[in-house]
């Protein structure tokens, strides 16, 4: 009994994971408004290592189109806006010699169906972690019946397990459709 109740919140907590990654996969997704998050891919060749532009820059958003990067070290300048450009992120950062500036372009509608394709693809693999997550919870259930626990108590969790998929799945259904909204808002 105990080991079928490790198994469901082995697959809760494999689940929450799922959307975890999900909601941070839809940051990196940019709906038009400036934000750090947008940056978050940007690794910069730090003395021979790459590092998240967060550890070598102050990010700043003074206005809802305007990204700004401050470097700890002047130094870092260059570097800096080469790794924004090998990201390949669709941005044009600006050097003015102490900072860079990055103005965060409007979407066209085509920039924005793609963003949304983008978005639905995230959704999709996390539904595959969600399902993944499920069967992996039913093969150690029927290991668990197989060693002698209930067949009553094995179904009733492989429901339990059938009930938190299915309630995962429409957590990443909202979450889906409340980014598409954003996306496609003008």
């Amino acid at each position: 009994m105990e080991e079928v109740e490790f198994i469901i919140d082995e697959a809760k907590e494999s689940m929450n994971g799922s959307i975890a990654h999900l909601e941070k996969e839809f940051l990196n997704i940019r709906a038009g408004k400036a934000s750090p998050q947008m940056l978050g891919s940007v690794f910069v060749d730090y003395y021979g290592s790459q590092t998240p532009l967060s550890q070598v820059a102050n990010l700043n958003v003074p206005d809802a189109r305007t990204i700004t990067i401050q470097p700890f070290e002047k130094s870092m300048l260059q570097p800096i806006e080469k790794a924004i450009m090998v990201a390949n992120i669709g941005f044009n950062p600006m050097n003015n010699g102490d900072l860079i500036i990055i103005s965060v372009p409007p979407l066209t509608e085509e920039r924005r169906r793609d963003l949304v394709k983008q978005a639905k693809a995230e959704a999709e693999d996390a539904k595959i972690g969600i399902r993944n997550s499920r069967k992996d919870a039913n093969t150690d259930i029927k290991k668990c019946e197989k060693e002698g626990t209930s067949e009553d108590i094995c179904k009733t969790a492989e429901d339990e397990i059938q009930n938190l998929t299915n309630s995962f799945i429409r957590k990443i259904d909202e979450l889906l459709a409340a980014k598409e909204v954003e996306i496609l808002k003008v």
